[in-house]
């Protein structure tokens, strides 16, 4: 295969990704520290849904020298019915510790309860002020077109959020389970984490409650090698990028 077309460089757009100036043809080298640092925030319903969904980019930003904060909704009491919540939140809360400390990464916890998430004005204005507190350049959260309702919510109140706040920060949804969960999901971006992939499995292995070595083998495995195929290199990230109103006419040449 021939991952240095021009076609396929041009294909991958990091853009806001810039991951501290890497462009994708210098993603093998060590991380530089950037010239701005910059503050990213990633939401996830679930304790170990940014792991799983964006691990690779997040361990990317962290090593480069970005500040990076997880921001739960949920702390995943709901996900072992034989358990109460307490139970079930203390356990998923380690491991999102444990995860977090992999990816040198700040874990925070947004209060909602696992499988019965809210959307609504008073949950949106609280959301969006612990975002903007965080002053964030970029904001990953889930992409709402998906099975799990939880999803949905994250994906939505970090949307309002952007709006809310006149389109700020660059917003990015990411994908979880794509084909049994995320749906409908056409990535504008790409990022190579072949290189961070087994900082990414680590963290993704933390979450001993969540069946790692099945979930990873059979949905995130082939994920990242499928989006990898379609960026040009062995494992990828996909990522599908909201644009700011002055850009969302641009089409190139024009």
């Amino acid at each position: 295969m021939e991952k240095n077309k021009p076609a396929r460089r041009d294909f991958i757009k990091l853009s806001a990704l810039a991951l501290g100036g890497l462009s994708v043809a210098q993603i093998k080298a060590a991380p530089t520290k950037p010239d701005k640092k910059l503050n990213i925030l990633c939401l996830g319903a679930h304790p170990g849904d940014p792991e799983f969904g964006c691990g690779g980019t997040m361990a990317r930003y962290s090593e480069a020298g970005h500040k990076v904060i997880f921001l739960y909704l949920t702390r995943g009491e709901a996900s072992d019915p034989k358990k109460t919540y307490t139970e079930m939140a203390t356990l998923r809360t380690a491991e999102a510790e444990k995860a977090c400390k992999i990816l040198n990464t700040t874990p925070k916890f947004a209060g909602q309860i696992d499988g019965n998430s809210v959307l609504n004005k008073e949950e949106a204005e609280k959301i969006g002020k612990l975002i903007m507190a965080e002053k964030p350049d970029l904001v990953f959260t889930q992409w709402p077109v998906d099975g799990h309702p939880d999803h949905q919510v994250t994906g939505l109140l970090a949307l309002t959020a952007w709006v809310r706040s006149g389109r700020t920060f660059h917003l990015y949804f990411y994908e979880v389970n794509t084909g049994v969960e995320t749906m409908a999901f056409v990535p504008t971006d790409y990022v190579d984490i072949t290189n961070w992939r087994e900082k990414k499995k680590g963290a993704m292995f933390a979450h001993q409650t969540q069946d790692p070595i099945n979930t990873y083998n059979d949905y995130f495995k082939p994920l990242e090698e499928f989006r990898g195929l379609e960026a040009g290199v062995k494992a990828a990230e996909a990522f599908i990028n909201f644009k700011p109103g002055d850009e969302k006419a641009r089409i190139v040449g024009l």
